[in-house]
């Protein structure tokens, strides 16, 4: 479990934010704290894994907390909410190495994005002890978002494909089979196939072959939780 702080002078922000993070599978919330003098005890008292920032606040601005973190050299993230968009608070941030900035007002899905891809990194880093570089682009630095094509092939329509992936969001914890998406929403076996192969080539669905004692294999369909973020290129 990640656990998180926020740190927010404005209370209906903070319980927003509060609000978004109880919706997301794997983070904690275990402290909150309107500034940054107020935030710092606390991480004197308690390890915390991520920090969703506020840069405007009364006091010393969150920006300041960046740079007590890397003095202190402490194994924080931060993930910045602010309504700061200037370039130059930007750069600052990004060079202190916050992992993601999210721009005031933003909606649940952002919000959601940055916690699930952090979430991910997370996971890598702690299963796997040695990367190479196919994992550094595709699981951590997400290079290939860069040369994704992102017009769609012919025969698939993006009304369709946004039935078949909100399909797939509900049966993704477990393999799932053609027939499981045909019951779901009443799309064709052919069709559904069709799609279906085209999130196998992009990566974002694994497939293996079960073979019964009577009849035809089945197809059955893996989600590949660190592909996830590609299917924003097409929808």
């Amino acid at each position: 479990m990640i656990t998180v702080m926020i740190v927010e002078d404005d209370p209906m922000v903070a319980e927003l934010n509060k609000r978004y993070l109880e919706q997301v599978e794997g983070f904690r919330l275990t402290a909150m704290a309107p500034s940054v003098n107020e935030a710092i005890p606390l991480l004197e008292k308690q390890e915390i894994d991520l920090i969703l920032l506020d840069i405007f606040m009364p006091g010393k601005q969150g920006l300041e907390l960046l740079t007590y973190l890397r003095e202190k050299d402490k194994e924080t993230d931060v993930i910045i909410i602010s309504a700061a968009s200037d370039m130059e608070r930007i750069k600052k941030a990004l060079r202190y190495g916050v992992v993601d900035y999210l721009i005031k007002p933003f909606e649940f899905e952002r919000f959601n994005m940055a916690l699930s891809s952090y979430k991910d990194q997370v996971t890598v880093i702690q299963t796997q002890p040695v990367a190479n570089q196919e994992v550094l682009d595709t699981q951590l630095l997400h290079r290939e978002d860069r040369t994704l094509i992102e017009e769609l092939p012919k025969g698939i329509t993006k009304d369709t494909l946004k039935q078949i992936w909100e399909a797939i969001e509900e049966l993704k914890d477990a393999p799932f089979s053609t027939e499981d998406i045909v019951n779901l929403i009443g799309i064709s076996r052919v069709s559904v196939r069709k799609y279906l192969n085209f999130l196998k080539e992009i990566g974002i669905l694994d497939v293996k072959v079960i073979y019964g004692t009577v009849g035809r294999p089945v197809y059955q369909h893996e989600f590949n939780r660190f592909k996830e973020h590609l299917i924003k290129n097409y929808l």
